[in-house]
């Protein structure tokens, strides 16, 4: 029998839990996740996509977990089912131009592959800009937690391209690689995040740095806005933002309304003009 890349037999796959399993209302036009694989989304497409199948209990369909039997295996039928409820659901978050480039891969995994191949060509260049973007980034006019929001999507970004290396000792995680990984992130996220604060944060900001052991980032993120809520003049400043982004947003608002209201005529400018001008104008 052909390696399958699992220990099963026959009747496990009416088990919920097996990645063979499918449940009645599965169905192969179900669309997984509602963002569309172009050109230049390739990374953001294929973490969601993963994480979908993943939630499906089919991720192995597309990450070698699972082989393709030969024929005349008695797991063919079952492995073809699933792989072809995959290659369905990935084709569906394909643009037009995409799924009829992939129309005859009858493999999930062939197909993921090849999806792959094409369009992750670009991460070094993605990779190079996130690190010059992670490392320049300031705080500006934004309010503490969304300058921390922006940095974190920014900083998953990244990892998604670089993910932390694991230990692969015939041991689990006895060379501490893991952890002494997670604890290097960890404290270029802390110095990255203090390093983009406004001036106004100077003083917290040295005395998180001469902590040790240096706190993790969520952890910082939490003494700094306990400074925030707690310095007078930091408030301020935040309350000024958040007043001046929203009175830019009325001015917006108003601008626009202004210019269609113009657009559908002013009954001021319009007086005198046309069929039913002013009786006495002229007199």
């Amino acid at each position: 029998m052909s390696d399958t890349g699992t220990d099963m037999n026959l009747d496990q796959f009416n088990n919920p839990s097996s990645p063979f399993y499918l449940h009645p209302g599965e169905n192969s036009g179900t669309v997984l996740i509602s963002q569309v694989l172009n050109e230049s989304n390739y990374t953001s497409w294929s973490r969601n996509m993963r994480r979908a199948l993943l939630s499906k209990n089919k991720l192995k369909f597309i990450d070698g977990g699972i082989k393709k039997p030969q024929r005349d295996d008695p797991f063919f039928d079952f492995w073809e089912r699933s792989n072809m409820m995959v290659l369905s659901w990935i084709i569906k978050t394909l643009s037009p131009q995409i799924a009829e480039s992939v129309i005859y891969v009858e493999d999930a995994q062939e197909l993921w592959e090849e999806l792959k191949e094409r369009f992750s060509k670009g991460d070094h260049f993605k990779f190079s800009d996130l690190l010059q973007e992670i490392h320049s980034i300031k705080q500006g006019e934004r309010s503490v937690n969304q300058y921390f929001t922006d940095l974190k999507i920014l900083w998953e970004e990244l990892e998604f391209l670089r993910p932390i290396p694991y230990c692969s000792c015939k041991i689990p995680y006895s060379c501490d690689l893991s952890r002494i990984s997670h604890k290097y992130r960890d404290m270029e996220h802390v110095i990255c995040f203090l390093k983009g604060l406004n001036e106004s944060y100077n003083t917290v900001k040295t005395q998180i740095l001469l902590m040790e052991p240096l706190p993790s980032i969520n952890r910082v993120f939490s003494l700094i806005i306990q400074q925030e809520r707690h310095d007078p003049i930091l408030t301020h400043q935040n309350d000024n933002k958040i007043l001046a982004n929203t009175t830019e947003k009325q001015n917006q608002w108003k601008s626009d309304q202004g210019w269609r209201t113009y657009g559908r005529g002013n009954p001021s400018r319009s007086q005198g003009r046309g069929r039913g001008r002013n009786p006495n104008y002229g007199k």
